[in-house]
């Protein structure tokens, strides 16, 4: 244990050194089981890492679900998305703000990336609230909240990379996370409600749209309808697998693209580019906390901290508790996802032994990482925001984001006291 222990110290001192996490993990864990195992044996297993991981099927869903976004992305759907919100809820009080929230989850429903919803919906959304005399507090907290909602709704890379490293169902994971998604939008929805009614003045009512506008602006969002059709209603149906159905949504996408002119060679260089760039940095880090784990699996640590928690005497569901405040806490000063798959290794065993579902303890990571992603002071959907808005001014953002973060967290509760919010709909499936 005290070999594993010395690990986590070694990473956290690379990293105060600002040497990225991905490489401090990969070089503690491959110095960890040199000095523990022998230097031929970690080498082999880093080699092994690397091969399996480069070469996994089920890894190949991770490039297909970004590259299905930044489709989407380019043809321009989010504008139609935000438009058919704004039809029918602009004219409320804080209804572009309603509007951008809607629009977030039905973008994150074709996208599954939380910063590249956030983005997305930036340049979307802030331009109108702008132009109706929002203030930018709200405005960037709702839209640094919002993009959080395409990681909780299905699909969604951070599931993906749960299901692997745990071996958890991908399908059984994405139907996890609808109600969960839903409820956090509607929660998010009440939120503005809330904050509106305090200061009217920042957040005016917008004009009416007729019924006819609204029907038009339906007819503008049939492309996203089909593609979460298609791509979620197969893998729930048991029609194929989460792999073939973001295949099925690359496609989808790109002929979407195509069909609306969005895509000259140019864009689908960039494109492609893009993709490349987030899934070789989701591989570096998923390869360089696979070889930590496999380190820290050679220690005594796993099954050290699994007898001593569940000897204890500590009921689950505060043992539970007590590792969502530690993962709140972590949150507001490491990336995101590098804390999942540093952390996955020694909480899940816990998990298991104590008799707990691996797909509720997996939505329930995903809500955390919504909430890290919007904590200061390293959130980073708050960071892509200004860096899209320079003049709105970092202490903006941060003062605009903390009713959403409490929001987040009172989801969070709600999920931990009540595991059928997030198990009802994968208990139907085949």
């Amino acid at each position: 244990m005290i070999e594993a222990l010395l690990g986590f110290a070694a990473i956290f001192a690379l990293t105060l050194v600002r040497m990225p996490l991905a490489f401090s993990m990969g070089l503690v864990g491959i110095a960890g089981i040199g000095l523990t195992r022998g230097w031929d044996p970690a080498l082999a297993s880093a080699a092994q890492v690397v091969h399996e991981t480069g070469f996994a099927y089920t890894l190949s869903v991770i490039p297909l679900f970004i590259l299905m976004g930044n489709f989407v992305a380019r043809a321009g759907l989010a504008h139609e998305l935000f438009a058919a919100a704004n039809a029918f809820i602009g004219h409320y009080r804080g209804g572009l703000a309603h509007a951008t929230i809607a629009a977030c989850a039905g973008f994150g429903a074709i996208c599954g990336s939380s910063i590249a919803t956030a983005a997305t919906m930036s340049k979307v959304a802030y331009p109108s609230m702008k132009k109706m005399g929002y203030s930018d507090s709200l405005a960037t907290g709702v839209m640094a909240a919002g993009g959080t909602l395409g990681i909780m709704i299905p699909p969604s890379t951070i599931m993906v990379i749960y299901g692997i490293i745990t071996e958890t169902n991908i399908g059984k994971l994405f139907a996890a996370g609808v109600i969960p998604g839903i409820l956090s939008a509607l929660l998010l929805m009440l939120a503005v409600v809330y904050i509106t009614s305090k200061d009217p003045e920042h957040a005016p009512p917008g004009k009416r749209s007729t019924w006819h506008e609204r029907w038009a602006a339906l007819r503008g969002i049939w492309g996203v309808v089909l593609l979460v059709v298609v791509v979620l209603g197969g893998i729930y149906g048991g029609l194929f697998t989460a792999t073939e159905g973001a295949g099925f949504g690359a496609a989808g996408a790109f002929i979407f693209a195509m069909a609306r002119k969005r895509l000259t060679w140019k864009i689908l260089y960039q494109v492609l580019v893009e993709s490349a760039r987030t899934t070789a940095m989701l591989f570096t880090l998923l390869i360089a906390a696979t070889m930590f784990a496999n380190f820290v699996n050679f220690t005594s640590m796993p099954n050290d901290l699994k007898d001593l928690i569940t000897n204890s005497g500590l009921s689950p569901i505060f043992i539970i508790t007590a590792m969502m405040f530690i993962y709140i806490v972590l949150g507001t000063v490491m990336e995101e996802l590098s804390m999942v798959l540093l952390t996955i290794p020694l909480f899940f065993p816990i998990v298991t032994a104590l008799g707990f579902d691996p797909v509720w303890f997996g939505v329930l990571i995903v809500m955390i990482v919504q909430i890290g992603l919007i904590s200061p002071p390293v959130g980073m959907n708050l960071f892509v925001i200004n860096t899209l808005l320079p003049k709105v001014g970092l202490g903006n953002i941060f003062k605009g984001c903390w009713p959403f973060v409490v929001v987040m967290i009172f989801v969070l509760g709600l999920l931990i006291a009540f595991p059928q919010l997030s198990l009802w709909l994968p208990s139907l499936m085949k």
